[in-house]
C-alpha cells in the first residue's frame, strides 16, 4: 500500500484543517516546498497535494507553491483543488503533476468529467469526499444527497487511475479511520482505492493495508507526531 504524505496549501503556506473546516486551521510551515523535501527525504515516494484556496474558489491558487513542490521533490505529486476546466488539467500536467483529483465537477458534470477521462487517461483521479456517506463538495463547504458509492459507480469502464476517498468525520481529528467504509468503496469500483481520513497510528495504517486499500493519505498525524513516515511506510508493507 502506498502512503501519501498530504501538503495542503492555503495562503502559500502549509497548514491542516479539521474536518475540513476553514476556521479550524493550523499551520504547520511557511514553505510547502520545503516541507515536501523533508517527506521525501524520509522515504516518501509519493504526495497529496490540495490547494485549499482553490478549492473554495473553483480554481487553482497556490500554483507557485505546487510548482515547486513538483520541482523540488522528485517523486510523483497528485493535486486536487479547483481543478474545473480542462485548460487547467492541461496545464497541470504540463507542469509536471503527476495526476489530478476533480471530485466537485464530478459530481454536478458527470459528462464533462467523463469527457476528461477519456481525454487524459489514466490521469485523473475520482475525488470522493463523504460526510454520513454523501458525497461533500465546494471545498466540503455542501454535502449533496448522492451516496459516495452511487457516485464512483456512474464511472464504470472509465479510466479513471484512482478514487481518493475521504471521510470528512474522520478527517484531521486523529480518531482513527473509518475502515469499514473505506472496504465498502474498495469492494464497489474496479480501480484503486486510496483512503483518507484519521490515519493516526501505525495500527491504522496496517488494519487499511489488510482491507485491500492501494493507498492512504496522512495528513495531521504525520505534522504532529502521533505516527512517523517510517512507522507508516513499515505497517503499509
Amino acid at each position: 500500500m502506498e502512503i501519501w504524505p498530504a501538503i495542503d496549501i492555503r495562503g502559500g503556506k502549509c497548514v491542516r484543517l479539521k474536518q475540513g473546516d476553514y476556521s479550524r486551521e493550523t499551520v504547520f510551515g511557511e514553505d510547502p516546498a520545503a516541507m515536501a523535501r523533508h517527506w521525501v527525504e524520509l522515504g516518501a515516494k509519493c504526495l497529496h497535494l490540495v490547494d485549499l484556496d482553490g478549492a473554495r474558489q473553483g480554481r487553482p491558487v497556490n500554483l507557485a507553491s505546487v510548482r515547486e513542490i513538483v520541482r523540488v521533490s522528485g517523486v510523483p505529486c497528485e493535486l486536487g483543488g479547483g481543478i474545473r476546466e480542462e485548460e487547467t488539467i492541461r496545464m497541470l500536467l504540463d507542469a509536471g503533476v503527476e495526476r489530478l483529483v476533480i471530485g466537485t465537477l464530478a459530481l454536478k458534470q458527470p459528462d464533462w468529467f467523463r469527457e476528461q477521462c477519456r481525454k487524459f487517461p489514466g490521469r485523473l483521479v475520482l475525488g470522493i469526499d463523504a460526510r454520513d456517506g454523501f458525497v461533500a463538495t465546494a471545498g466540503w463547504l455542501e454535502t449533496s444527497g448522492t451516496p459516495a458509492i452511487e457516485l464512483a459507480r456512474q464511472f464504470a469502464g472509465e479510466p479513471i487511475c484512482a478514487v481518493v476517498y475521504t471521510d470528512i468525520a474522520t478527517d484531521g481529528m486523529l480518531a482513527g479511520p473509518n475502515v469499514a467504509e473505506m472496504t465498502a468503496m474498495q469492494r464497489a469500483v474496479e480501480w484503486p482505492v486510496v483512503a483518507s481520513g484519521g490515519v493516526t497510528t501505525k495500527d491504522d495504517v496496517a488494519r487499511l493495508a489488510a482491507a485491500g486499500m492501494a493507498g492512504c493519505i496522512i495528513g495531521r498525524a504525520l505534522y504532529e507526531g502521533t505516527i512517523t513516515l517510517t512507522e507508516a511506510i513499515a505497517a503499509a508493507g
